[in-house]
């Protein structure tokens, strides 16, 4: 696992962060929560975490990490709703990667549903730079 600042860029430790999430001790409060543990779900390659948080209606079997590539930042762009109480919300996010000495990066806006008091999310759809 990753020691010190988590990789969602929130400024905790991981640990107390999405590392909790991902240990399965607490459930994400918000759609943008959730959407940061998944990010750093795959930066330490957690498919369980990644799978556990998807809705079973458009999740895949496996997820497949490609071990050339190393995630190296995560920008929340807004966000609509998935608040605490809410049942829907959309995040839009731009993650950055570098892939065999190459920057890129994936920019999405996601849905999430809050079902049975998780969040789960539901699918992405990509934008265009």
């Amino acid at each position: 696992m990753t020691r010190g600042g988590c990789p969602c860029g929130s400024g905790d430790r991981y640990d107390a962060c999405c590392g909790a999430l991902h240990a399965g001790l607490r459930r994400a409060a918000t759609a943008e929560e959730l959407m940061r543990s998944r990010y750093s779900a795959f930066v330490v390659h957690d498919e369980a975490h990644v799978l556990r948080t998807w809705h079973p209606a458009t999740r895949p079997e496996v997820v497949d990490f490609d071990p050339d590539l190393t995630w190296t930042g995560l920008e929340v762009v807004s966000k609509e709703a998935g608040g605490p109480e809410d049942t829907k919300g959309v995040v839009e996010f731009r993650a950055s990667y570098v892939v065999r000495r190459e920057p890129g990066a994936v920019h999405e806006v996601s849905r999430f549903l809050r079902t049975g008091g998780a969040w789960l999310y539901v699918r992405g759809r990509l934008v265009s730079e």
